[in-house]
C-alpha cells in the first residue's frame, strides 16, 4: 500500500487526507498545533466545493449542518441594495447553493471523516526532501510516497522547493472577523461597500452571525480594542452593522493583514511533493474561495495520485491546477480592488455600474461566478489530465 504524509491539518490537509485513503493510500497527517484549529469564524462553502465533497459522501453532512443561504447581495452603507440574488436563483442555475458555517465545525466533521489514528497532533515538520519523500520531524523522519504540503500561507515547504518565488504580497488591506450571538429574527445576508471599505453579516446555524470586515491599512498595524475600531469605522452603516458590533466580544474579535500571490508559482509540484490550498495560492477572500479551492486541490490530487505511487503522475496535478487557482486568485484580486477605492467620484461610478449593470441583468452576480462554481470534480474514469480536472 503506498504511503502519503499530508503537512498541514487545516481544511484542505484534512480534505487531501480523507481524499487518499479513499484511493488506497496509507495515510499520515502531521498538524504542529495541539488541537486542530478552532479560530472563531465562519466560512463559505460554495458549489464547487460541495460537488468535491460529495465525491468523499460528505456533501450532504456538511449541508445538514450548514445554514442555506436565503436572499444575499450587495448594499451601500445605507442599506440600499447594489445587487442581489437569492439561494432559489443560485441552486435553479448550478442545482446547489452556497452554505455558510463555523470554520472549526467542519473541521471536525472532515477530522472524524479521516480518523484519530492517521492524524498525529504536536508533530512538527522541520525539513522536506523532494527526491525520496523523506519527511523530517522533531520525533523522527517519514518516508513518504507522496508528501501534500498543505502548511499555510507561510509554507515553510513551498520556500524549500520554489526559493526564487517572491511569496505572498501584502494586499492592501487588513481584515476582521468575529463571531456573535443574535437572539432576534435571523440577519439577511449582506455584503456592505463603502468608501474603500467592507462588512459582511452572515447569519450560521443557531442564533450565530458571523461577520467580517476590511479597510485600506499599513501591514502590521493594530489597535488595543479593535472592536472599538471598527465602531468607528462602521458605526454609522445600516442595521444590523452597529447592534452587531456591540454585542461583539472585543477578545473575539481576529485581525489579520491580507496577503495573495500577485504571480503564481511555476508549478505546484517538485518531486514526490504536492503543495495545496494557501501553500500553493494564497488569495484575498473576496470570492469565498480560498477553503474551496483547497478543498478542489484535494480532490484532484487523490485523483491524480490514483492508487499507486505519485512519481511524475504530480504533473497532472500541476495541469489541473495551476492554470484554475492562479485564475481564481487574479479574480479574486480584481474584486479587492474595487472595494478598496476611496476617492468619493470613484466610489459613485463603481456603484453606479453596478446598479446598471444588475438592472440590465438580474442573475449578474451568478452569472459573473459561473468559471468559478461552475467547475466539476474529475470522475473516476476520467484522467487527472482530462477536461473535469481542468475545468
Amino acid at each position: 500500500m503506498p504511503n502519503a504524509v499530508v503537512i498541514g491539518a487545516g481544511i484542505g490537509g484534512l480534505t487531501a487526507g480523507i481524499a487518499l485513503r479513499r484511493q488506497g493510500w496509507d495515510v499520515t497527517v502531521l498538524e504542529r498545533a495541539e488541537h486542530l484549529e478552532n479560530v472563531g469564524s465562519g466560512l463559505a462553502i460554495a458549489v464547487n466545493a460541495l460537488r468535491a465533497l460529495d465525491t468523499l459522501d460528505l456533501g450532504d453532512r456538511i449541508r445538514e449542518l450548514a445554514r442555506m443561504e436565503g436572499q444575499a447581495g450587495l448594499c451601500r452603507p445605507d442599506g440600499r441594495w447594489l445587487l442581489r440574488t437569492s439561494e432559489d436563483a443560485a441552486r435553479e442555475r448550478y442545482g446547489d447553493s452556497m452554505v455558510i458555517m463555523l470554520r472549526a465545525r467542519l473541521a471536525e466533521v472532515l477530522a472524524d471523516a479521516l480518523g484519530e489514528r492517521h492524524l498525529r497532533l504536536g508533530t512538527t515538520v522541520t525539513g522536506v526532501d523532494p527526491g525520496t519523500g523523506i519527511v523530517r520531524t522533531g520525533a523522527g523522519d517519514l518516508r513518504a510516497d507522496l508528501v501534500v504540503a498543505a502548511d499555510g500561507i507561510r509554507s515553510a515547504t513551498r520556500s524549500a522547493l520554489f526559493p526564487e518565488h517572491p511569496g505572498p504580497v501584502y494586499s492592501g488591506v487588513t481584515a476582521w472577523r468575529g463571531l456573535v450571538p443574535n437572539p432576534g429574527p435571523p440577519v439577511r445576508s449582506t455584503e456592505t461597500w463603502g468608501r474603500g471599505l467592507v462588512f459582511g453579516v452572515h447569519q450560521l446555524a443557531g442564533d450565530l452571525v458571523y461577520l467580517y470586515a476590511t479597510d485600506l491599512s499599513p501591514a502590521g498595524a493594530g489597535h488595543e480594542d479593535e472592536r472599538e475600531e471598527l465602531l468607528r469605522r462602521f458605526g454609522g452603516w445600516h442595521e444590523p452593522i452597529p447592534t452587531l458590533l456591540r454585542a461583539a466580544d472585543p477578545a473575539r474579535i481576529i485581525r489579520n493583514d491580507v496577503h495573495y500571490f500577485d504571480r503564481p508559482l511555476p508549478a505546484l509540484h517538485r518531486g514526490r511533493v504536492a503543495l495545496l490550498g494557501d501553500a500553493a495560492h494564497p488569495m484575498t477572500p473576496n470570492l469565498g474561495q480560498g477553503a474551496c479551492q483547497a478543498i478542489e486541490d484535494a480532490v484532484v490530487l487523490a485523483h491524480v495520485a490514483g492508487s499507486g505511487t505519485a512519481g511524475g503522475d504530480l504533473a497532472g496535478y500541476t495541469a489541473a491546477r495551476l492554470r484554475r487557482t492562479a485564475t481564481v486568485v487574479r479574480r479574486s484580486m480584481s474584486l479587492c480592488r474595487a472595494t478598496k477605492l476611496r476617492a468619493p467620484l470613484a466610489v459613485r461610478l463603481r456603484d453606479a455600474g453596478i446598479t446598471l449593470a444588475g438592472r440590465l441583468s438580474s442573475d449578474l452576480i451568478l452569472r459573473s461566478m459561473d468559471e468559478v462554481l461552475g467547475w466539476s470534480p474529475p470522475t473516476p474514469a476520467s484522467s487527472g489530465r482530462g477536461p473535469a480536472a481542468r475545468a
